[in-house]
């Protein structure tokens, strides 16, 4: 048998009928002419080649040599039945299409075989367990169980049982929460990290997911490999999306979400709440409006509950669309009025939001980056050099705020507490953005509280003074600690 059946008894499982393969491009999978979800990397020559195995005969090698296109059968055993077609592609390379016959449809369903391959690898559980994540890197596609292993429920409702936000597993046993910001052991150690995630091996070097756990709520677990073995890191959600009032932001910004059309980004380290804070807007944009609400996450995370009057439709990055640039492209056709996209990651992604924002919806979307400033030139510096002016244009006449958020341990008390900046666009903000002069924000946020903005080290002073979080907690996530002095020594 060829080694391309482990990629069939997918298209079987998924009661797909055809399979696209080609030197360089993505295979694709489809149901009666209508894609469905098969997210792979490229393959080149050589893997194909080596997946089509004796479908690829001498013979038929020399007649695409020849510029001919080549009509087989492939007998896949008890996968079925297949109509292969063959060509040679412009750049010297072969593709293949895997037609199924329908009277394979009806054929019994083995256990899938895992792909050993030069630059890919599929590992795929049996035919139960069809949920499906995209891992980052080698990007193959691994089956989980449905519900969430006893291993992993287990540690998590021990990590909550001390009001963890965060748990990190590795191979050696070991196990620590993280619990108001700052790492300690989870007694009771952890078992390996396949066996959490409900799998036989992590077969790439990073794969994510999320599962829903009894009586904790929603989890999202991220497993890689290292040096000593695999290890993840396990993020622990609540149930539902917090109102924005829970999140006890120092200044109001949830009207943001009347805007008709333009870009809100929600920006902040990884851990700092980012996905919080756009979950509560999306919750208020809701219930505000009557809108359509169609998220791409990666992946899904807080639970989000339409009202009367609204809709939500939510995408995971991997299961229900590749990626965030094709997730863009189709939400465009798909009549939202409000879209949320849990990460712009490249310029494609960055481009397409950016057209959103100024077509008439309202993008809220996240951005790793510690403030306003250095957010929109992450922005302009991941777009191609002679697209920057354009760019720099586009964002200031779509952006309408930017909010770039930590959390910091309280001082009293257990728990966190954000620390913001907030920067709304208004004329002259637009005006600093389009001249290149961000290096100007800052004094707008300083001079702009009226407007509903506020510098990262102005909060952190009021903070202080409230007695909400320590004068070494508010020195320590400052950009500008002359700034915290100086609006400290202001009575």
């Amino acid at each position: 048998m060829a080694r391309v059946n482990s990629l069939l008894s997918i298209v079987v499982d998924q009661n797909a009928n055809e399979l696209r393969l080609g030197s360089d491009r993505e295979p694709r999978m489809l149901a009666f002419g209508t894609p469905t979800r098969l997210s792979m990397p490229a393959m080149n020559d050589e893997t194909v080649r080596s997946l089509l195995g004796e479908i690829l005969t001498p013979e038929n090698e020399a007649a695409l040599a020849n510029g001919t296109r080549v009509e087989t059968t492939y007998d896949a055993g008890t996968l079925g039945s297949f109509s292969v077609t063959l060509a040679r592609q412009a750049d010297g390379g072969v593709s293949a299409t895997f037609l199924r016959a329908r009277a394979a449809q009806s054929a019994p369903r083995p256990p899938p075989q895992p792909i050993s391959a030069p630059t890919a690898q599929v590992a795929v559980a049996a035919p139960s367990a069809p949920a499906s994540y995209v891992a980052r890197d080698a990007k193959p596609v691994i089956a989980f169980a449905r519900e969430a292993p006893i291993a992993l429920q287990e540690i998590v409702a021990r990590a909550a049982a001390v009001r963890a936000s965060d748990v990190h597993v590795s191979d050696d046993g070991r196990a620590y929460v993280r619990v108001d910001g700052a790492i300690r052991p989870l007694e009771g150690g952890a078992p390996q990290v396949a066996e959490l995630l409900g799998i036989d091996a992590i077969g790439a070097r990073s794969v994510e997911t999320s599962f829903d756990v009894p009586r904790v709520g929603r989890v999202r677990v991220h497993a890689y490999l290292t040096e000593s073995g695999a290890a993840a890191a396990i993020r622990l959600l609540p149930p539902t999306a917090p109102s924005f009032e829970s999140l006890h932001m120092p200044i109001p910004f949830d009207d943001v979400v009347m805007a008709p059309h333009g870009l809100v980004l929600v920006c902040g380290a990884t851990g700092s709440g980012k996905s919080t804070t756009l979950a509560a807007l999306a919750t208020e944009a809701m219930r505000r409006r009557s809108i359509v609400l169609v998220t791409l996450e990666d992946p899904i995370e807080y639970a989000l509950d339409a009202p009367e009057g609204s809709i939500v439709r939510r995408r995971q990055i991997g299961r229900d669309v590749p990626d965030f640039a094709s997730g863009l492209r189709d939400a465009l056709r798909e009549d939202p009025d409000v879209l949320l996209v849990g990460e712009m990651r490249d310029p494609e992604s960055i481009a397409l939001a950016l057209t959103a924002a100024e077509t008439g919806h309202l993008v809220l979307a996240s951005l790793h980056s510690r403030g306003a400033a250095s957010a929109i030139e992450r922005i302009v510096d991941a777009s191609p050099s002679e697209r920057r002016n354009q760019v720099r244009v586009q964002l200031a006449e779509s952006l309408r705020a930017i909010v770039a958020q930590r959390l910091l341990p309280r001082a009293r008390g257990a728990g966190r507490i954000p620390a913001v900046e907030v920067l709304r666009a208004n004329h002259a903000v637009a005006a600093l953005i389009r001249e290149a002069r961000t290096a100007q924000l800052a004094s707008a946020m300083q001079s702009g509280r009226r407007e509903g903005m506020i510098s990262l080290e102005r909060c952190l002073a009021d903070r202080v003074r409230a007695n909400e979080i320590t004068l070494d907690s508010a020195r320590a996530a400052a950009d500008d600690p002359d700034a915290l002095t100086a609006y400290l020594a202001k009575p």
